[in-house]
């Protein structure tokens, strides 16, 4: 149970349920990151969200990198039946949404302002922390402070002003790293923080409804008509008000043939838009996801011979700080690109970037532990000899043992598909990889109600996609996912080197 208005703030023993929305084809990812950072239990997913429960807080939670939104889940249930009931018998249905069983949205709101608070009474402590010279000085401290020699005052306020100015130094060298987006997301956090200390009852909340529908209930319903349905329903069941400008709380509904679910957005800003990176380029998600699978490790030699604005190899040494970086391009405008988004986010001494060709890198031969990298989509350069150009260059400086991680179109992937040199045998089963598989990553821990009917089909496509693919040398294909860019949809291949190639 959460906390009462007159309790000391806490987290319910058992944790809070939340839900993340995610791109097509990650929640793979996203299952295996909320088990890994989270410690999240009772963890199952539906197509493009992940159902989870932790105990973390909202800084943990804030860390999550292969997620869209973060909500508090309110309600989870199967679709309404369309087709056989009425527009007014569908009116009242979604009524029951919230006349049901209103203790439980209770109960979420009061999750809601818990983990806001608290976050706030942290930020406030750390805040204290990192200027102590605002803390009154107890009476020894002061006896000890008067006891000080004129000399040494002098001599620590040299210092101070000396390492000062160091720091604006490297400051206008850099560049601002707080960003605008860093400053906006600071803010709206902040504000959420402070509407949630102000509205200690619920009837003092103000509300705006987001919604979504697709399918059946679409031809309908409108959002905007489903929207007013909730709202009404809400305002007389808690008294809230609604203020579509500065709600205290956004209440977010998706109606679809698969499911019905209400949740809370925990934060304003999308957890996908990274405030450290300034020009973007790939989605983060799909970035960062690349980067998860490659097995990068403390000490390694990490490659990105197309590295574009460095979205991949800024996501990665996020998260793997204690790696060598270098990032290549052909292009000066894409290097300069990636050398912004480095100052931004203070990682310029991390990532090393060189203009080069991906066909002529000037690296020996079997010297590079990780290659990640996202093969442009042929606007720039044909398929077919090119692809497998990059490709043999790739598998020369790549260490046997080592990874690639490659996102490929859908044409680069028919045309590997269809290559020759199958150099490893395929197994029993005609896949190429022995590892712990897609298909266990994708089974969830309770394999209930909707998230049945869908698992099965990402699964068996995931893993159809790695049977059709053919080593390429000494390249072994281990895993692949295929994945939603927006209007196209592409692969995630991952690849470990088996023996020497010999070139």
């Amino acid at each position: 149970m959460a906390a009462g208005p007159g309790d000391p703030v806490r987290r319910p023993a058992a944790g809070a349920r939340f839900f993340c929305t995610v791109g097509r084809g990650l929640e793979p990812f996203l299952l295996r990151e909320v088990r890994a950072r989270l410690e999240a239990s009772e963890v199952e997913y539906i197509l493009g969200k992940v159902f989870f429960t932790t105990c973390s807080d909202l800084n943990m939670l804030k860390k999550l990198k292969s997620a869209e939104r973060l909500f508090l889940l309110i309600k989870k249930q199967f679709p309404f039946n369309v087709p056989s009931v009425s527009k007014g018998k569908l009116f009242s249905e979604v009524q029951r949404l919230i006349n049901d069983d209103p203790e439980s949205w209770l109960n979420v709101i009061s999750i809601w302002k818990n983990l806001l608070e608290l976050n706030a009474k942290k930020e406030n402590l750390s805040q204290r922390d990192a200027n102590p010279q605002k803390i009154k000085l107890g009476k020894n401290d002061t006896i000890t402070g008067k006891k000080l020699k004129t000399e040494q005052m002098q001599e620590m306020e040299e210092n101070r002003e000396c390492q000062l100015e160091k720091q604006i130094e490297e400051t206008l060298e850099q560049g601002d790293s707080l960003t605008k987006r860093e400053k906006f997301q600071e803010e709206e956090f902040q504000n959420d923080a402070a509407k949630a200390v102000d509205t200690h009852k619920e009837n003092n909340l103000t509300f705006r409804v987001s919604c979504r529908c697709s399918g059946a209930i679409a031809k309908i319903f409108t959002a905007q008509e489903i929207g007013r349905i909730v709202g009404i329903a809400l305002m007389k069941q808690f008294g809230w008000k609604a203020d579509l400008r500065n709600p205290n709380l956004e209440i977010f509904i998706h109606l679809s043939d698969i499911y019905s679910v209400v949740g809370i957005p925990v934060f304003r800003v999308p957890l996908a838009s990274r405030a450290y990176i300034r020009t973007t380029g790939l989605r983060s998600t799909i970035a960062w996801a690349m980067a998860s699978v490659a097995e990068i490790k403390a000490g390694t030699f990490v490659l990105d011979p197309m590295c574009g604005f460095g979205t991949i190899l800024l996501e990665a040494a996020t998260e793997w700080p204690d790696v060598y970086y270098v990032g290549a391009d052909v292009s000066t405008s894409q290097l300069l690109g990636a050398s912004d988004n480095l100052k931004a986010a203070g990682l310029k001494d991390k990532i090393e970037l060189l203009k080069v060709s991906v066909i002529e890198l000037p690296l020996p031969s079997e010297s590079v532990d990780v290659i990640i990298s996202d093969i442009p989509f042929g606007k720039k350069f044909k398929l077919g000899k090119d692809i497998r150009s990059i490709l043999q260059e790739l598998e020369r400086v790549l260490r046997v043992g080592g990874t690639v991680v490659l996102l490929l179109s859908e044409a680069h992937h028919r045309c590997l598909k269809d290559g020759e040199g199958r150099s490893i045998p395929l197994n029993s089963k005609g896949g190429h990889t022995d590892e712990l598989g897609v298909a266990k990553c994708l089974i969830p821990e309770e394999k209930t109600g909707i998230a049945k009917t869908v698992s099965p089909s990402l699964e068996a496509s995931n893993q159809e996609c790695l049977d059709k693919m053919p080593p390429f040398g000494s390249l072994v294909p281990m895993e692949c996912y295929k994945v939603s860019l927006g209007k196209t949809d592409a692969f995630i291949y991952k690849y470990k080197k088996s023996h020497s190639s010999g070139l």
